[in-house]
């Protein structure tokens, strides 16, 4: 152990408690976060912690902890750190990444966190000007990290807010000079059509489950298509026969449709930065023809408007299923040759821009987690490092 560091057990480090029962029923309308077991469950109008705070789940997620930088109110599905024992706040979240909870099951089928299991470890502390400086070593890539992601929201919002001017509200570059065609109340040269006229192959994905082992092709499902953007570095390998990768592999330009389920309709267009990657069964992956750029096409199904489509038409009474038939239904507005090749130049910059933010923060993200536990355990002097996250 290295000189000025001390050696105690865990809730001599930070003691936890659960959580406060709170039924959703009863979430009166406020801005305080009401943290769960690993994410916020929605938000009240009280607190029952001040900020800083950290919060990991209680039950069936070990290990997993939610920084809170507002007051907020812990759900019961939760433990919180009451007391940090005059630890630095950020230095404890991190740290407490490095502790293999997983190995702690008290619950039998389903593992459960409780006090008496954190007392079992025991930890080695840095003083606390070595806490500070690593949670600020850390919290650098951190904070780059979070400013990547608004950026990549604002783009996403920029191209999606294009469109609706664009094609929803009309008002596309040169509207008030366009001829407006009496029999299809569109722009000339516009016109609408349904989805069949538009694709060139529809297609289920490929039945298999995901491979733990780093091997094969990335294996994109559904979950992995519900957030903003697709993190490829968190989709899974699988395991598929040589022979059959061709019929599954994924292009620039490709679009994925969630199929089934709660999240039926759940689109997204496949990048030029992509992972070699299949796609899963409850995917339907459409390539479309010469007929329409894939770029408007891809912000139209990846649009909330088709989202309503989809759940509108979808039949199933439990599942809502969206085949083939049932998409090719869906019907499109098509614009100009001309319109589609000037919101390509405009919205393949910020996807480009996009992607590229994606992999940085993939790269910031690997950094560093190779650094964390050199941090936690010494290995690295502090003092002597200089860290520069916006180099990597």
């Amino acid at each position: 152990m290295k000189k000025g560091w001390t050696r105690k057990r865990l809730n001599d480090f930070v003691w936890f408690q659960r959580g406060y029962d709170l039924p959703k029923v009863k979430f009166e309308k406020g801005n305080v976060p009401v943290y769960g077991a690993t994410s916020i469950l929605g938000f009240h109008n009280v607190a029952k912690v001040k900020a800083p705070g950290i919060i990991t789940g209680r039950s069936g997620t070990l290990g997993k902890f939610q920084f809170a930088i507002e007051d907020y109110w812990p759900h019961n599905t939760s433990l919180w750190i009451k007391d940090f024992k005059g630890n630095d706040e950020k230095f404890a979240y991190y740290f407490l990444h490095c502790l293999d909870f997983s190995l702690l099951n008290s619950g039998g089928a389903v593992p459960t966190l409780n006090r008496n299991v954190l007392n079992s470890f025991i930890v080695d502390i840095p003083p606390l000007p070595t806490q500070r400086k690593i949670a600020s070593i850390l919290s650098a890539y951190d904070d780059l990290i979070e400013n990547n992601l608004q950026r990549i929201q604002l783009l996403e919002e920029k191209a999606q807010l294009t469109y609706e001017e664009w094609f929803v509200r009309m008002k596309f570059p040169n509207y008030e000079n366009t001829p407006i065609d009496k029999k299809t109340g569109l722009p000339e040269g516009w016109k609408k059509v349904k989805l069949e006229e538009l694709i060139e192959n529809i297609q289920y994905g490929f039945t298999a489950s995901a491979n733990p082992q780093k091997i094969g092709p990335k294996f994109l499902r559904i979950t992995d298509i519900v957030p903003a953007n697709i993190h490829w570095e968190n989709v899974p390998f699988c395991s598929i026969d040589k022979n059959q990768i061709t019929k599954y592999i994924l292009k620039e330009g490709d679009i994925v449709i969630a199929r089934t389920g709660a999240t039926v309709g759940y689109a997204k267009r496949i990048n030029k930065k992509h992972p070699y990657a299949i796609f899963a069964s409850y995917l339907i992956r459409i390539t479309t023809n010469s007929k329409i750029d894939n770029i408007v096409a891809g912000k139209f199904i990846e649009s909330k408007y088709f989202k309503k489509y989809v759940h509108s038409m979808a039949g199933g009474a439990a599942q809502p299923n969206a085949n083939a038939p049932v998409l090719k239904k869906i019907k499109m507005i098509v614009p100009s040759i001309n319109i589609q090749k000037e919101y390509r130049i405009i919205v393949e910059k910020l996807e480009d821009l996009k992607e590229s933010l994606l992999i940085q923060n993939q790269l910031l993200k690997e950094a560093r987690d190779l650094l964390l536990p050199r941090l936690m355990m010494g290995i690295i002097d502090v003092e002597q490092l200089v860290v520069e996250p916006q180099n990597l």
